[in-house]
């Protein structure tokens, strides 16, 4: 981990913190909730010593990076944190005009949008955790969540500004983490108001086995620093994305793909998503997708449960193009 180099990026009015590592071909890998470029160390290194120049930003509102308008939930629209990775990739690969992208979760959901927006900025892509959510022309995410989950579902639950900041603060940023970080039930996450995060279970063992103390110490310290609010309004921007994609309902992503997902994943879980996976409405949203692997026995953060597998399954599938 000592040999990542990290340095600050202007782009798009806000000075972004990268992690990178190694020469090559870029892979630029992008984080999650509640998340850092942190979650990508093990993928980092290993694409470095197979050749790639690997790359992972705190994204707007995370980490070290700075300059984002925190207390705005409009600035963190899909538009925003799209027009952000473009503008960082112009910084970080001039001389490629395409690179390969990697996501998980938020990150994944961003990656989705860049090969929606700007497929000329993609060589090929691996998401994992969040298939692609085709825009739903009748009901933005957050409504549709709602519908399925009720009103303790932890999307609608994060909507009013510092509402949940509030409930979280008297637990500290190392509880919470932890909280979401080990969580492994398929079942929606759901927090009632006024109980907090007291009403989800903790994790059947002190710390999942793939996180140690230090690691979550590391990410404790940069959430201390920063707070909630900036990974929270990704959130906040759900029913604003919905209003800025309308022209893009009904279109297709057309970069070759790669989907992992956990088999115990949430999302995997929602009603409808494993029909769709398979049963081929993901592969006519995204007609370059060419393969789906689900991972026994793992959860929601693949890449960090299984940091070896996810590395590998990255690695045989970029090395084709």
């Amino acid at each position: 981990m000592e040999k990542i180099e990290h340095k600050m990026v202007g782009v798009y009015g806000i000075n972004m913190h990268i992690a990178e590592l190694g020469q090559g071909p870029t892979v630029l890998f992008l984080h999650g909730f509640p998340e850092l470029w942190y979650s990508w160390r093990h993928q980092i290194v290993y694409l470095a010593e197979h050749g790639y120049h690997a790359v992972a930003p705190d994204l707007r509102g995370y980490g070290d990076t700075t300059g984002a308008p925190i207390n705005d939930p409009s600035k963190f629209s899909v538009l925003h944190l799209v027009g952000d990775i473009v503008a960082l990739l112009e910084a970080i690969a001039p001389n490629e005009d395409k690179v390969f992208v990697v996501g998980h979760d938020w990150g994944a959901y961003i990656a989705w949008h860049l090969c929606l927006f700007r497929p000329d900025k993609v060589k090929a892509l691996v998401n994992l955790s969040v298939h692609y959510f085709p825009r739903n022309p009748q009901m933005n995410l957050v409504e549709g969540l709602k519908t399925l989950y009720g009103e303790d579902h932890y999307v609608w639950r994060f909507q009013v500004a510092g509402e949940i900041e509030a409930e979280f603060a008297p637990f500290g940023a190392k509880s919470v983490l932890k909280k979401f970080l080990t969580y492994r039930d398929p079942a929606p996450f759901c927090f009632p108001k006024g109980k907090g995060l007291e009403a989800v279970p903790d994790a059947p063992i002190a710390l999942s086995s793939w996180l140690s103390e230090e690691e979550l110490d590391y990410y404790a310290s940069k959430f201390e620093q920063t707070g909630f609010t900036g990974g929270v309004n990704y959130y906040r921007a759900f029913p604003l994305n919905w209003e800025l994609t309308a022209p893009w309902t009904g279109a297709q992503v057309k970069v070759p793909t790669k989907f992992i997902v956990g088999e115990f994943d949430l999302v995997y879980h929602i009603p409808g998503a494993k029909e769709y996976i398979h049963n081929g409405g993901f592969k006519k949203d995204v007609p370059l997708l060419e393969e789906v692997v689900v991972l026994e026995g793992a959860a929601h953060f693949v890449n960090q449960e299984r940091p070896d597998e996810i590395s590998k399954h990255i690695y045989d599938f970029i090395q084709k193009f």
